[in-house]
């Protein structure tokens, strides 16, 4: 079944060459949703991931293809955007939104094939920091993740919380 319907992905997305798909199961009896289906799609130089919970094995299967498919279709469509210059012209006709290119021709767009807009950006000072005191701001603040100069690589990184309550590192790779 995952073969099926996770490699079936590929005819929205030609170049698509790898995938891998971990479950997981919740041990708390008061988790409904116990199954935990992550996947991992590589190709062309892109990286697409998605991590669903469900009650059973074959509902999780069938999360993370719609949740892939979403994915791709957006990947797609910015793809397609930045080939063309975006020269498209928005027109409002009833309650769904459609694109026109230049030529005229009509395209339908879905509300997931809109790009989000930056509503907010912080400059910040970056000072060398060691990661766990990375952790430790990052804990003060009560954020997600801090970004920061690693002391003892002089490079950027990224400290970050993770589902499972632990904190990971992302560091920038030789």
């Amino acid at each position: 079944m995952i073969r099926e319907k996770i490699g079936d992905l590929d005819r929205y997305f030609e170049k698509l060459d790898s995938g891998v798909v971990h479950f997981a199961e919740a041990r708390n009896p008061r988790i409904s949703d116990k199954i935990t289906c992550e996947v991992v799609i590589d190709g062309d130089g892109h990286h697409i991931r998605c991590k669903v919970a469900a009650p059973d094995p074959y509902a999780a299967v069938d999360l993370a293809e719609e949740k892939l498919t979403r994915q791709i279709r957006k990947l797609r469509t910015r793809l397609r955007r930045i080939r063309q210059g975006n020269e498209t012209i928005r027109v409002a006709e009833g309650d769904s939104p459609k694109v026109v290119d230049l030529a005229g021709v009509g395209v339908e767009e879905h509300e997931d094939d809109v790009m989000p807009r930056i509503v907010k950006t912080k400059r910040f000072h970056i000072g060398p920091l060691t990661p766990d005191d990375a952790v430790l701001k990052m804990e003060l603040l009560g954020h997600g993740f801090f970004f920061f100069v690693n002391k003892e690589t002089s490079r950027a990184a990224v400290v970050y919380r993770r589902d499972d309550g632990d904190v990971g590192l992302i560091d920038v790779a030789d």
